[in-house]
């Protein structure tokens, strides 16, 4: 009865409005954290107004790039992933309790699709006492619903660092692929304006902002290529856009941990030299439950996992560079 007092007495944030800023404030945008949470604009940013009140303060201001929260934003975007991270981990909680030998893992579709998932079985044989349950799950709504273990997210570098709960695996770049079809003996381009005659295959919706090096028109400009960039077919995930470009759809802006097996087995071929690749502006990283910190399983497979992607990922040679590993 006392705890129930003591919380009676307390005032307490709107939590709808603490799910509506988190989401605003990972996508800088009212339209993408609503797409995101299944409501309207208005409805997003009726539940900020009231947070705002609450805290009183503002919590965003909006400039060319969208949102950027303020100071009193930036302190309680800090306290709210540790509160939602927390709240998520309850069932965790019980579940390690009874010391199960599965980890329930989500991880987005493309990478699942075309890297993952075939290099389970290595994982398995060299960890027969883990098993694995794979879930996959493209938003952070669906993270949460989908009561999984540990998470492979996909974020962007100035968030994505290394903590208590998480761990930074790889980053990758970003460069242009297409079928064998599209290049003569399978070779570079000898030209990059060549690329305005090829059909091009874009991902994500028109407008929205997932970084410069999936834009074409930003691609054309670093070639200096001039007109207007071709439509071409566009997809919603890079998953899908993958798969087109596989069936000799066109030419995909695709990452290289992605492709490193296509390229490998001649499926799919560079269409510029890796001098022009772009790094990407999100990196993966490993997120587990609160209570599975210090769980041997999750630290086997964490080391598991960012191991095979630096055993796999692109040469150095071939990549011009480094193969984007963040150090550990």
């Amino acid at each position: 009865m006392n705890l129930i007092h003591n919380l009676s007495m307390r005032q307490l944030p709107p939590f709808d409005g603490l799910v509506a800023f988190e989401a605003a404030a990972r996508h800088r945008s009212v339209t993408l954290a609503a797409g995101e949470l299944g409501l309207t604009q208005s409805a997003v940013s009726h539940r900020l107004r009231k947070l705002e009140d609450f805290i009183g303060a503002p919590l965003f201001t909006r400039g060319v790039t969208g949102l950027a929260p303020t100071p009193a934003g930036v302190s309680l975007l800090e306290k709210i992933g540790l509160l939602l991270d927390d709240m998520a981990g309850l069932r965790a909680q019980f579940r390690a309790t009874a010391k199960p030998s599965s980890l329930r893992v989500g991880v987005g579709a493309a990478l699942a699709h075309y890297w993952l998932a075939r290099r389970l079985p290595g994982f398995m044989q060299s960890h027969p006492d883990i098993g694995l349950d794979l879930v996959v799950v493209e938003t952070e709504a669906q993270m949460r619903a989908a009561d999984v273990d540990v998470l492979i997210l996909w974020l962007p570098t100035s968030i994505a660092r290394a903590s208590s709960t998480q761990r930074l695996l790889f980053r990758e770049r970003v460069f242009p692929v297409a079928a064998p079809r599209f290049l003569r003996r399978g070779r570079l381009l000898s030209n990059p304006q060549m690329l305005r005659d090829l059909p091009l295959i874009h991902k994500g919706q028109a407008g929205r902002n997932d970084g410069a090096e999936w834009s074409w028109p930003v691609w054309f400009e670093r070639l200096g290529i001039e007109g207007r960039v071709p439509e071409g077919v566009r997809f919603s995930s890079l998953s899908l856009a993958l798969a087109s470009a596989l069936e000799g759809g066109g030419v995909v802006l695709a990452r290289s941990l992605l492709v490193q097996d296509a390229l490998a087995e001649r499926r799919l071929f560079r269409v510029l030299a890796p001098k022009w690749d772009m790094p990407s502006s999100k990196a993966h990283l490993l997120r587990w439950q609160p209570a599975l910190t210090g769980d041997n399983r999750v630290k086997r497979f964490a080391t598991w996992i960012a191991g095979e992607a630096e055993r796999t990922s692109v040469p150095r040679s071939a990549q011009g560079g480094s193969a984007g590993q963040i150090p550990q």
